[in-house]
C-alpha cells in the first residue's frame, strides 16, 4: 500500500506564498502519476497539478499555471506543490492521491486517483 500525507497549508495574504508538502510512502514504486486537488466549500473537487513519479509530465489547470509548481524533492518521497501569486479563490482544502493501478494517459478525473490523504487547508485573505 501507498500513504500520501499533506501538510504546509496556512493562512496568507494574496499575492502570498506558501509550498504545500505530500510526504508518499510504503510501496512507492507502484506509484505512477502524483496529483494535487482542491476542494472549496460547496463545490467539487477539482484537479489542481499532477507530476509522474519520474519528475516529468508537470500538468496545470489553466488557473494555476505560471503560479503554481509542482515538484518532487531531491530525498525522493516528498511531492511539493509551491504556490505563488495567492489569490482568495485559491481557498480551499488541498489534498494529494495518487493514480489507481492501471490508469494510463493524462486525467484530471479525482475518479482516477486513490490513497488520498487528510487535506490541509490553505486561506488566502484580500
Amino acid at each position: 500500500q501507498v500513504q500520501l500525507v499533506e501538510s504546509g497549508g496556512g493562512l496568507v495574504q494574496a499575492g502570498g506564498s506558501l509550498t504545500l508538502s505530500c510526504a508518499v510512502s510504503g510501496r512507492t514504486f507502484t506509484v505512477g502519476v502524483v496529483g494535487w486537488f482542491r476542494q472549496a466549500p460547496g463545490k467539487e473537487r477539482e484537479f489542481v497539478a499532477s507530476m509522474r513519479w519520474g519528475r516529468e509530465g508537470a500538468q496545470y489547470t489553466d488557473s494555476v499555471k505560471g503560479r503554481f509548481t509542482i515538484s518532487r524533492d531531491n530525498a525522493g518521497n516528498t511531492v511539493l506543490l509551491q504556490m505563488n501569486s495567492l489569490k482568495p479563490e485559491d481557498t480551499a482544502v488541498y489534498y494529494c492521491a495518487k493514480y489507481r493501478q492501471g490508469i494510463v494517459g493524462f486525467t484530471t478525473s479525482p475518479d482516477a486517483y486513490d490513497s488520498w490523504g487528510q487535506g490541509t487547508q490553505v486561506t488566502v485573505s484580500s
